[in-house]
């Protein structure tokens, strides 16, 4: 099998709607994945090493998140985008959608930039969440200090998905000024939960 086989098997066993992906998004996933594991070696993109937990943790948790986005044209931000989880898997997933990656650390936004030359549907943004002026649909991010996102993400989005550890979950539901659903948990792990925010209340958090 070649690697893409390999790859595309994991997202198959991991991943139950990977049958509406199509060959091309499939292709692209596998294409940034090669990518970030090249960059990988010499700039700290992610810790995980193996395609396996890649495919699990990184992939599987970004497309189970674009599953839960509204079926219709959305304007997303991706804040602390990184090495493009959740946003590019997102944006190869959801084609109709504009994702904006936003990133302040300026070589992780040039590889962002590279990884999404292909991707007319999203734009890189080399800057902090505080300095952004423009208003989204949906405001995603996963991994990111809460207490940083919080002070932000009203004025930024009108809706909110996190992907959280589950020792930050209760953390975050404990905030005042964000209408939150019931945690889901993301279904191939029992330590990741999604958290979502259908109203966002424009509350300031010191």
């Amino acid at each position: 099998m070649s690697g893409a086989d390999d790859f595309s098997g994991l997202l198959k066993a991991h991943f139950s709607p990977v049958g509406t992906l199509t060959p091309a998004q499939l292709q692209s996933l596998h294409g940034h994945y090669q990518l970030l594991s090249r960059w990988n070696k010499v700039l700290n993109l992610t810790s995980v090493r193996s395609m396996e937990e890649a495919v699990r943790r990184h992939y599987c948790e970004s497309l189970f998140l674009a599953t839960h986005l509204p079926p219709e044209p959305l304007s997303v931000l991706d804040i602390g985008s990184g090495a493009g989880f959740p946003g590019i898997p997102m944006a190869i997933f959801r084609p109709d959608c504009h994702f904006t990656l936003a990133e302040s650390h300026r070589r992780k936004a040039v590889f962002l930039r590279e990884a999404s030359r292909d991707l007319p549907n999203v734009q890189v943004v080399a800057e902090r969440a505080e300095e952004l002026t423009e208003r989204f649909d949906w405001v995603v991010s996963r991994a990111v200090a809460w207490k940083q996102l919080r002070r932000v993400v009203g004025r930024l989005g009108r809706r909110l998905a996190l992907l959280l550890g589950e020792q930050d979950v209760a953390g975050v539901q404990a905030t005042a000024g964000f209408g939150w659903q019931v945690p889901i948990p993301v279904p191939w792990t029992r330590q990741s939960f999604l958290l979502v925010s259908e109203r966002m209340f424009h509350v300031e958090h010191s």
